[in-house]
């Protein structure tokens, strides 16, 4: 059994409390029943009941029409973690004022498991709807700032984080497809030094992204991206953005901390 699961066994009631807020999450700006949210607990609808009961006291969710989404809390819990991000000040005011950058989508997104979470958007002038917005969650697979993430990790946590396919949506014809076209793009990413993507998540967008060190033992490891339409962007215009975006990830990262060693690439790069 591993840690996760003999943590939920340890507190049976708050674990399921946390699956609700994260069905309702997936679920998005549609309300979810209350029969659907047992279903997918596999629990009875009268305990799932007195757990929405709590939980809508609690102002973590709410009712809508016939069932429910998120509450008011969650985006107070979210303001709050996210101000605990000094980083996120400088992005904004760096693609305020950089002359390339200032008129495209950047973003900045965090590592979670085989997944990306972003922080912040900067809309640029030209803002793309399909790209992701704050607190969205992507697959790390195919997008440019998961592999700008996952270049600088373990090669044997790479091998069981994904080695299912379900890691790999199918998103577009581009799309990263199995371990083995992850690993090749990882290896490009650390040629280079940054991460780029066409068509792998939107067809017509394309991606560029660089990875941001953590400014402590404590936080997490970020990267910054760039989402362009592909047609509309020329190769001078690429390499501006990439250099645009070094000079952002320079900036966002902490001058006192020590130039990183990767301790997996000579092992990884003979993979």
């Amino acid at each position: 059994m591993n840690t996760n699961s003999s943590r939920r066994d340890l507190a049976p009631a708050l674990s399921r409390g946390v699956q609700i807020l994260e069905i309702l999450s997936d679920a998005g700006a549609r309300p979810t029943t209350l029969s659907e949210i047992a279903r997918a607990l596999g629990a009875a609808k009268s305990s799932t009941s007195n757990l929405c009961v709590v939980l809508e006291d609690a102002g973590l969710i709410k009712r809508a029409g016939a069932g429910y989404v998120l509450g008011h809390r969650t985006l107070e819990f979210g303001g709050t973690y996210l101000r605990t991000f000094n980083e996120l000040r400088e992005f904004y005011r760096f693609c305020a004022e950089s002359r390339t950058l200032s008129q495209e989508v950047v973003q900045i997104a965090m590592l979670d498991k085989r997944d990306v979470i972003y922080l912040a958007r900067h809309e640029g002038q030209a803002p793309l709807r399909l790209t992701a917005s704050i607190g969205e969650r992507f697959p790390a697979a195919p997008t440019a700032v998961g592999n700008a993430l996952l270049a600088t990790r373990p090669p044997q946590e790479i091998e069981q984080l994904f080695n299912d396919p379900s890691a790999f949506p199918s998103r577009t014809e581009n799309s990263v497809r199995n371990l083995e076209e992850l690993k090749a793009r990882l290896v490009l990413v650390r040629e280079r030094g940054y991460a780029s993507e066409d068509g792998s998540v939107h067809p017509g967008l394309s991606g560029i992204a660089v990875r941001v060190p953590p400014r402590s033992s404590s936080s997490p490891a970020l990267a910054v991206g760039c989402t362009f339409i592909t047609a509309m962007t020329s190769e001078t215009r690429r390499s501006e953005i990439v250099d645009d975006l070094h000079a952002l990830a320079q900036t966002l990262t902490n001058p006192l901390h020590p130039r990183e060693q990767p301790e997996y690439e000579a092992g990884f790069l003979s993979t």
